[in-house]
C-alpha cells in the first residue's frame, strides 16, 4: 500500500509539474484560470473543515468573493478597499437570514476563508503580472516556476532530512513529525534553489532579491504550512480533501505557495 501510494504521488507529479510550469510561462487567462483553480477548491476544502466544527461558512457568497478578488486582481476593475468594503457588508447583512449555529463564528470563518485563500491567492496573480522589465512579459512566469521549484525543494529536502536526522520537534502541539533539522534543511535548500535559478532563468533579479525571495519562501513558506497543519488538526482531519491522489487536497499542496507569495509580492512592490 506504501509503495502504490508513493508511485501515484511520482506519477501525479510527474504529470502536473510541467502543466503547471507551462501556465505559469504563459500567464494571462490561463494562468487566472489555474490560480482560481487553486482559489476556489481551497476556499471549498476550508468551508468543509470548518463544518467539523460546527462553523457554517458563507459558501456560496465566500466563493464568489474569491473569484471576484483573484479576477479583479487581473482586471484591476475596482480598488481593493473597494472589494473589502462589499464583501464585508455582504457577508454581515447576508448573516441575517441565516440561522445556523453561531452567526460570530459563521461570519469569522467566512471572512476568514474569503481574505486568507482569497487575497492570498490574488497575490501570485500581482507576482506573475509584477512588470520587471518593459516587453519581457516571461520574466513573471520565470519568476513563478523559480518560487514553485524552490518551494517543492524545501518540501522535500524538509521531509527526508527531517525524517533521517530529525530529533528535535520543530511544533509538536501543531505538527509532531516536523523537526527543527528538517525546517533548517527545507530553509537551506530554498535559498539554494534560488540562487540556482538566478543562475539560470531570473538573471534580471539581483542576488540580494533571491536571497530575499529565498529566504522567505524558507521562513514565511514554512509557516504556511503549520497553519495550514493548525486548521486541519483542529478540524481533526488529515488531509484537506482527497482530490489530489495520493497528494491530499488543494489547499494541501499549495499552503506554502499561498502564505509565501503575498510576503514577496510586498518585498517587490516596496523594494523593486
Amino acid at each position: 500500500m506504501q509503495l502504490s501510494n508513493r508511485l501515484t504521488r511520482i506519477l501525479v507529479a510527474l504529470i502536473a509539474i510541467p502543466l503547471i510550469v507551462g501556465v505559469a510561462y504563459f500567464g494571462k487567462l490561463l494562468f487566472l484560470i489555474f490560480i482560481l483553480f487553486i482559489g476556489l477548491l481551497a476556499y471549498d476544502e476550508f468551508s468543509k473543515m470548518l463544518k467539523s466544527k460546527s462553523i457554517y461558512s458563507n459558501y456560496i457568497l465566500g466563493l464568489l468573493s474569491v473569484f471576484f478578488i483573484i479576477v479583479n486582481s487581473y482586471l484591476n476593475l475596482i480598488s481593493f478597499e473597494a472589494v473589502a468594503i462589499i464583501i464585508v457588508l455582504f457577508i454581515l447583512i447576508a448573516e441575517l437570514f441565516r440561522n445556523k449555529a453561531s452567526a460570530i463564528m459563521n461570519i469569522g470563518g467566512t471572512l476568514t476563508g474569503i481574505f486568507y485563500i482569497g487575497l492570498f491567492a490574488a497575490s501570485i496573480i500581482r507576482l506573475r503580472e509584477f512588470p520587471f522589465t518593459e516587453n519581457n512579459y516571461e520574466q513573471g512566469g520565470l519568476l513563478i516556476i523559480s518560487i514553485l521549484a524552490s518551494i517543492w525543494i524545501c518540501d522535500s529536502a524538509a521531509y527526508f532530512l527531517g525524517t533521517a536526522f530529525g530529533s528535535h520537534k520543530l511544533f509538536p502541539r501543531v505538527s509532531p513529525n516536523k523537526s527543527w533539522e528538517g525546517a533548517i534543511s527545507g530553509f537551506i535548500f530554498a535559498i539554494l534553489t534560488m540562487i540556482l535559478a538566478k543562475v539560470l532563468v531570473i538573471d534580471y533579479l539581483s542576488y540580494i532579491d533571491v536571497l530575499i525571495i529565498g529566504f522567505i519562501i524558507g521562513t514565511v513558506g514554512q509557516i504556511g504550512d503549520l497553519v495550514e497543519s493548525l486548521i486541519k488538526r483542529d478540524a481533526n482531519v488529515k488531509d484537506s480533501s482527497s482530490v489530489i491522489p495520493g497528494h491530499g487536497g488543494i489547499f494541501d499542496r499549495f499552503d506554502s505557495f499561498l502564505f509565501s507569495s503575498p510576503v514577496i509580492y510586498l518585498y517587490l512592490v516596496l523594494f523593486k
